[in-house]
């Protein structure tokens, strides 16, 4: 399995290093020396991490034979891709690889199917589920505690119990307005 783990910013200084975008939780253990990574496009790589470091709050990475600033500029937006086995799993509890949640089915917590996730967006603020209903149109839904409340990966499913607003359409959001009404019509907007 792979998974995009960083991408190649600018250089930095004259010796061959750069500035990296992370996108793992895991950089000490993806991002690491001597760690081999693919790249996209392949032609950049296989890269070969040398050393790293933080500086001003950005991750600086060394790659084996990219010795000036001229080498490092051409490696400027490369994808970084590592491969991790497919049985591998975080070490948090409650943490997961976004390859252990595209597929999941998502339900209510009454078990009403809503899709299923297509993809993970990785947000500064939070992560959201790209969820693809039935009728293909997409929905996001946050991946926080209060949204999400379990992930079951034996059964393949994510349960959420959402906000009011956050998955009806309009159609059921004017339907559950007209529960109190005393007879037919009334609440119906004209167009």
């Amino acid at each position: 399995m792979q998974l995009v783990v960083a991408r190649v910013g600018r250089a930095h200084g004259i010796k061959g290093e750069v500035t990296v975008e992370v996108r793992t939780d895991e950089p000490e253990l993806r991002l690491g020396p001597g760690a081999v990574l693919l790249t996209d496009p392949a032609s950049a790589g296989p890269l070969t991490i040398e050393s790293g470091r933080v500086h001003s709050g950005r991750l600086l990475l060394r790659f084996e034979g990219v010795r000036d600033r001229t080498a490092a500029e051409a490696l400027r937006n490369t994808v970084l891709i590592a491969e991790v086995d497919p049985t591998e799993l975080p070490e948090e509890e409650d943490e997961y690889y976004d390859h252990q949640l595209i597929d999941l089915d998502v339900v209510l917590t009454d078990g009403t199917e809503i899709g299923v996730i297509t993809e993970i967006s990785h947000l500064p603020s939070q992560d959201l589920f790209i969820v693809e209903r039935p009728d293909g149109t997409e929905l996001m839904i946050p991946f926080v505690g209060e949204i999400v409340t379990e992930i079951d990966l034996e059964e393949q499913r994510a349960v959420i119990d959402p906000p009011p607003g956050l998955i009806d359409d309009r159609a059921e959001i004017v339907s559950s307005r007209d529960d109190g009404a005393s007879s037919e019509g009334e609440g119906e907007e004209s167009a």
